[in-house]
């Protein structure tokens, strides 16, 4: 198995923050990567991110704002929007090593190439040996080293049975998979019907409702991860249902509570964009092109553009003809 010991977070937000915490508890030598001069000050002087109140920084992380120096690592810890991603890998690209693991930690599917961002690795960076990491972690759980259990997905199994052993701390439990696809999906997907159920909640429709909003939801993840080559056991798993639970019920997820506030009616408020208004017209085009039936994600999706009413959309789906489950 390999060692490694030295990793880099590539991207000093509050997930990135985290996941610079829970590598160093792992016992690795850290480096965070960021690109915003004032927070790596504060970072450096205070000990804390200021998009991570509250919360110390491992005094053992070491924080920079030299890409070439952080592309030194064992791993690369890739950790942007998921729109992003293709431009902070061309970046990095002259300055990663043959061979090196590249874990992405980004949650999507990009806009006008419809690919996931493995897709984007294999563009970008043809030579880096490429990973995903997701499952149901909110950034301030995992940086005060709250119990957390994520799944990480690679090709080569060895390499996932080495990343796991490398990341994995008491607080931080990795479970392996070569089913890259799914965990790619399930990321990407669950961002949508969160929204979805932050609607709901935002319209005080209730627990009952809510419950029965997010069962749906699985369902069509699940019929949206088999049409695309993924195994039903990931999607049933910490990447696919695990992430879809939590980010469907709690206000700390951007989704959700973007969600929240389309069904109180208000306005878009660029404080809580999240992934799941990129993400809703791409899901929507692929499962037309797959013929997968996606009626939450599509009302979503509509309710985004302007084509509809939240109060539409709830009924569109209310209204739904009667069917058997499945």
């Amino acid at each position: 198995m390999a060692s490694f010991d030295t990793i880099s977070v590539i991207g000093a937000g509050a997930w990135g923050t985290a996941l610079a915490n829970a590598s160093a508890r792992a016992g690795r030598a850290v480096t965070l990567f960021g690109r915003d001069a004032a927070a790596l000050d504060a970072m450096k002087q205070n000990g804390e991110n200021p998009r991570l109140p509250g919360i110390r920084l491992d005094q053992t992380i070491r924080v920079t704002g030299s890409l070439a120096d952080s592309a030194k690592a064992d791993i690369l810890l890739l950790v942007t929007p998921a729109q992003s991603l293709r431009a902070a890998m061309t970046a990095l690209a002259p300055h990663v090593a043959d061979g090196t693991p590249v874990v992405i930690c980004a949650k999507g599917i990009e806009r006008g190439t419809h690919k996931f961002m493995t897709g984007i690795t294999a563009d970008v960076l043809p030579q880096a040996r490429p990973a995903i990491l997701s499952g149901p972690s909110f950034a301030s759980d995992v940086a005060r080293g709250l119990p957390t259990a994520v799944t990480l997905a690679a090709a080569e199994e060895k390499l996932a049975i080495a990343l796991t052993h490398a990341l994995g701390s008491a607080s931080l439990r990795p479970y392996h998979t070569t089913d890259v696809r799914g965990v790619e999906i399930g990321g990407a997907v669950k961002n949508v019907l969160a929204i979805a159920a932050g609607i709901a909640a935002g319209k005080q429709l209730g627990a009952s409702a809510l419950a029965a909003l997010t069962t749906r939801s699985f369902a069509e993840l699940m019929r949206f991860g088999l049409a695309c080559g993924a195994r039903g056991e990931t999607i049933a798993g910490l990447s696919g249902l695990g992430d879809l639970i939590l980010t469907c019920s709690s206000p700390q997820s951007r989704n959700f509570t973007f969600g929240m506030a389309l069904g109180r009616g208000e306005t878009f408020s660029p404080d809580i964009l999240s992934e799941g208004q990129f993400t809703a017209p791409v899901l929507l085009e692929i499962a037309r092109e797959k013929s997968i039936e996606m009626p939450v994600a599509e009302a979503v999706a509509h309710v985004l553009n302007g084509a509809i009413t939240v109060n539409e959309a709830i009924e569109m789906l209310l209204t739904r003809p009667f069917k058997a489950e499945g």
